[in-house]
């Protein structure tokens, strides 16, 4: 176990939509000496926080690699909270302690991209983690993790409802031990996990009319894809598109 953190100015962030607000307020509200600065997209609500907090904020497009020592330099951690861009390997050399990232599933489960569709289509465990960030997408040694329990009346919406409620809940109840060292890192077994592209979703999301399901098959692959405001599953007859979404619920005085 590393030794303890000096807290002043110890912590760097690189922080993106609600998820990277409600992390960034947490500790600018509760230690908002730990924070040196965050990185942010742009001109956003995370930019405006930390301004009413006098934080300094970097945009991100202001980095280059003749000054990223310079300007995100002398931290003991850095932290990506809901980041969506790969660091480089320069970037994660900088702080003195590593780079944590926060990645919405039960690694070494669905790494990579679409955790919420892959969880449910490969019925794999569901959950939240904390981890500290390598070269490799999301192969880095696990440090906290919470489990997301899932039902037939989840669908894909659902889970990254819930998933991100979770991230900023393991987040705050482990800031302390993640800044002062009181964590032992567990190394992911690549083996028993999974990993995906963001290519992959449209193909498997196609229906094909003359194919046999499962009835299990189906109704995850349905369930999965349906998420308010975003393409759904599909399939095509009579040279026409067609999108297909799906509502579980349970009945309670059902019977098996």
């Amino acid at each position: 176990m590393p030794d303890n953190l000096t807290r002043n100015g110890s912590v760097g962030f690189f922080a993106d939509q609600d998820v990277g607000l409600a992390a960034v307020r947490y500790v600018l509200e509760t230690h908002p000496r730990d924070i040196r600065y965050v990185v942010t997209i742009g001109d956003n609500d995370i930019a405006a926080l930390c301004r009413m907090h006098r934080c300094k904020v970097i945009y991100v497009d202001e980095i280059t690699d003749a000054t990223a020592v310079e300007q995100l330099g002398d931290v003991d951690l850095l932290v990506l909270a809901w980041w969506p861009r790969i660091l480089t390997r320069k970037l994660i050399e900088i702080p003195r302690r590593g780079v944590v990232n926060f990645h919405p599933s039960l690694l070494p489960y669905n790494r990579g991209k679409h955790y919420n569709f892959w969880t449910i289509v490969e019925e794999t465990p569901f959950g939240v983690s904390l981890h500290l960030v390598n070269e490799g997408v999301d192969q880095g040694d696990i440090l906290f993790q919470s489990r997301i329990e899932k039902t037939w009346e989840d669908d894909g919406g659902s889970l990254y409802r819930a998933a991100k409620q979770a991230m900023v809940t393991l987040f705050e109840s482990h800031y302390e031990d993640l800044v002062t060292g009181n964590y032992v890192a567990r190394p992911q077994d690549l083996k028993c996990g999974s990993f995906h592209l963001a290519r992959e979703l449209d193909p498997a999301s196609e229906i094909f009319l003359d194919r046999s399901y499962q009835g299990r098959e189906l109704l995850n692959l349905l369930r999965a894809r349906t998420f308010a405001g975003n393409p759904s599953c599909y399939f095509h007859e009579g040279g026409k598109k067609y999108e297909v979404r799906i509502s579980i619920k349970e009945v309670k005085d059902g019977a098996d």
